[in-house]
């Protein structure tokens, strides 16, 4: 339950305290500045509490805005001010600061008078917030666009305000709302202006973001068995499934933002369910193709490897500047230019084949035709936009004058995923055998992958996968602060994968591809989940889940070494038990979790983010 506090004087006919009601605040009603200082003590310390003034004329829809957005501890617009029990010492010391000051009146002088839509109207709402501002707090005031929010001074302001309100219809302003600001040119067209009605249908309904996000993924694996059938009828049901769960997938985040429903759980679901269902699909074609005789569990394998190590570029790299200092470059000039002319944005959207449009091109693709062209398509897409992405962000990289930050270094170390072996080696390697650190990553992976795709497994695989320890320890032995060092994890993440993938190709034995497929799906999951930690502000797993699963170079290391030592169909053995083995410990630590954070209250995130 939450508390809203009304001050000042009641107007008759006002509709606040309704409205209050049905955004569910329990009103309370206080006679003076003093009487509400005494009613927000009386409010449990776990409860969200609202101070508002009576007078207050505007949307429904701005109060919601203002006064229930789960993600901020403070937030305030024109006359009323909210906190979560997070923000709520800052508010009772703002309070008690503005009564001590005002001597306990509801229409006192303040020593900070707030600016409200009229300058000249005394609102204790408007007064607290003046007093959390002089105190360093920092309130949230939430864009409110064409709503309209103002405390009136007179009864004509009070009418002009009421007119306002009834000129400006806020469910359209609210579903407008509900859409990503930023979004790919499928989603924002194709998608976008039917399933905010969607959204709207089963907020109406009581449903929330976390059940659709698991009915997307339903109807994604759904998609992946039909796929699996290998037959054109599967094909064809697979492509409409899989749109049909990608609009479930924007139905998700606009109902969150239409019933400002944020959570930190949600967002975790709705990031890895992304990942799981793409994946999971990829999965499903390649059995549809076995059936009718074509193996592209080599081609499915190396799309997924070339998309996630294109999202460890984005995350590096925006971890890498997320508080970065002279954050500018002539290449980020050119880029907000471009911004400025309005079709090269969809064109830049859209060439970075995002979410909308790779799905989009799979579901069609698949329909169509078959199997291994809708892969051959997808990767060639995905190298593209590879490309384009990462030149992109070296040539930023290279042209700013940024001084990397103590927070953007661990981040990157954490991304890194270093193992117990590169811990221990970056201990006692000598300081003169060091080398940039994306040169030290970038020969590792390349002597590990051209050992495994030319010679296979034998003594120069061995000998390989020592250096790519070697070097891995050397890349992580300094603080990452260097230009390019952000492209540390995607070329560790490379070497990885890619070594499994030619290391299966090259067992040429039935079933040796798809336990890859396995092995790097699991792994991949706990890549994606240290990144989501670090954006949730959680940190990155706990160290003894990393030293369990080897970090990435005992993984690398133990793959070479059981590929050597092994027959093909042992080695086919070991990946699948490997494969087990990292998804059961990562899965059962990842929905601890995050099943912990949430029950704790753990702040609520809602990523507008890049589209994946």
């Amino acid at each position: 339950m939450s508390t809203a506090i009304l001050t000042g004087s009641p107007v008759p006919g006002s509709s606040i305290e309704g409205d209050l009601r049905s955004l569910g605040f329990d009103v309370r009603t206080a006679s003076d500045a003093v009487d509400a200082e005494a009613l927000l003590a009386a409010v449990p310390g776990d409860q969200r509490v609202a101070v508002v003034d009576a007078r207050f004329v505007g949307h429904e829809h701005a109060l919601r805005l203002g006064l229930t957005d789960p993600r901020f501890p403070l937030a305030a617009l024109p006359g009323a001010v909210t906190a979560q029990p997070a923000g709520r010492q800052a508010l009772t010391r703002a309070m008690a600061r503005e009564n001590s000051a005002s001597g306990g009146t509801a229409h006192g002088t303040a020593t900070a008078r707030a600016t409200s839509s009229v300058e000249d109207v005394d609102s204790l709402a408007d007064r607290v917030v003046a007093a959390l501002d002089a105190d360093g707090a920092e309130v949230y005031r939430p864009a409110l666009g064409t709503l309209v929010a103002e405390v009136p001074a007179d009864p004509q302001a009070r009418n002009e305000a009421r007119q306002a309100v009834a000129a400006v219809d806020d469910e359209a302003v609210r579903l407008k709302s509900a859409v990503k600001a930023r979004d790919g040119f499928f989603t924002t067209y194709c998608i976008s202006p039917y399933s905010r009605y969607l959204a709207r249908w089963c907020a109406r309904r009581g449903l929330t973001p976390n059940q659709v996000t698991t009915a997307s993924l339903i109807t994604a694996l759904i998609a992946a068995a039909c796929a699996a059938t290998g037959t054109r009828g599967g094909f064809v049901a697979a492509g409409v499934l899989l749109i049909a769960s990608f609009v479930l997938d924007c139905t998700d985040g606009q109902l969150a933002r239409y019933s400002l429903q944020y959570s930190t759980l949600g967002a975790w679901l709705d990031a890895t369910f992304d990942r799981a269902k793409e994946y999971a699909y990829y999965a499903g074609l390649a059995l549809g193709a076995a059936r009718g005789g074509d193996d592209v569990w080599a081609l499915a394998l190396g799309a997924m490897v070339l998309q996630t190590c294109r999202h460890v570029v984005d995350f590096s790299f925006n971890e890498a500047n997320h508080d970065a200092t002279a954050n500018t470059s002539p290449t980020a000039a050119l880029s907000d230019k471009l911004d400025s002319v309005g079709w090269t944005v969809w064109v830049r959207r859209m060439i970075v084949l995002p979410i909308g449009e790779r799905w989009a091109m799979i579901a069609v693709l698949t329909a169509a035709t078959t199997p291994r062209i809708t892969f051959y398509a997808l990767l060639v897409g995905c190298a593209f936009a590879a490309t384009y992405t990462t030149a992109g962000r070296v040539l930023r990289s290279l042209t700013r004058k940024a001084r990397r930050t103590d927070r953007a270094a661990q981040a990157l170390a954490d991304l890194a995923d270093s193992g117990p072996l590169t811990e221990l080696v970056a201990r006692t390697l000598p300081a003169g055998l060091r080398i940039p650190a994306p040169v030290g990553a970038l020969l590792g992976a390349l002597l590990l992958v051209l050992a495994a795709s030319f010679d296979g497994p034998g003594f120069s695989l061995l000998l390989a996968a020592v250096m790519y320890v070697l070097l891995s320890a050397d890349a992580v032995a300094r603080p990452l602060k260097g230009a390019l060092d952000w492209l540390v994890p995607p070329l560790f993440r490379a070497g990885e994968y890619c070594v499994v993938l030619v290391l299966a190709i090259r067992a040429d034995v039935h079933g040796a591809l798809p336990a890859a497929f396995g092995l790097v799906s699991a792994v991949a999951y706990h890549h994606y989940d240290t990144v989501y930690r670090i954006r949730g502000n959680a940190g990155a797993p706990p160290a003894w889940l990393v030293r369990a699963i080897g970090g990435q170079d005992g993984r690398t290391l133990l793959v070479a070494v059981l590929a050597v030592l092994l027959t093909a169909s042992q080695f086919t053995v070991a990946l699948t038990v490997l494969a087990v083995v990292v998804a059961v410990v990562v899965l059962v630590e990842s929905i601890r979790f995050w099943v912990a954070a949430h029950r704790a209250g753990a702040p609520s995130v809602h990523d507008e983010g890049e589209p994946a």
